[in-house]
């Protein structure tokens, strides 16, 4: 068992150690590769590992506990989409009400008629989807990223800005 002095020795190595040299005490310590390169997580996983085995590991009980908790809670790895939006910002599409109308080519847009509806810095703002462009305050644009830059004077993507992009782009 190693003292609090050696322990506190290794930790202040440690912590002017670069990413390379961590995955290396990474794979001493642990006996296996990192999957991560983060210099962070690497100091606080070698950190943590080096004092478990001076000061001793969790208790079997502890882990069963920890293993049981796990199980019982909705982990999210990846926040929600737009999540840093208030509700009554989110875009809403409000679809034509019938008649045969020509779909473009892009499948993220909707049919020609959609209103497009974003609240942006408390302003209500309304689309329309035309055949190929868009109608917004009476002009007409060739991109939803020409009306997301005029509405907000800054570059967009128009697909995000109204909610349209696939979830992959988001």
């Amino acid at each position: 068992m190693k003292t609090t002095t050696d322990i506190r020795a290794r930790l202040a190595a440690l912590s002017k150690m670069t990413a390379t040299q961590l995955r290396e005490e990474y794979r001493a310590l642990f006996g296996e590769e990192s999957r991560s390169g983060n210099r962070q997580w690497l100091y606080r996983r070698c950190a943590w590992r080096l004092q478990a085995l001076a000061e001793g590991d969790l208790s079997e009980r502890a882990r069963t506990r920890a293993r049981e908790l796990a199980r019982e809670v909705d982990i999210r790895v990846r926040p929600p989409a737009m999540a840093t939006l208030r509700a009554s910002e989110l875009p809403t599409v409000t679809r034509p009400a019938g008649g045969s109308l020509k779909c473009s080519g892009d499948a993220r847009l909707p049919m020609p008629g959609t209103l497009l509806t974003r609240k942006y810095k408390d302003q209500l703002y309304q689309v329309e989807v035309l055949d190929g462009s868009f109608a917004y305050d009476g002009q007409v644009y060739q991109s939803l990223s020409a009306v997301a830059q005029a509405i907000t004077g800054s570059h967009w993507n128009g697909y995000l800005f109204f909610g349209l992009a696939d979830k992959e782009q988001r």
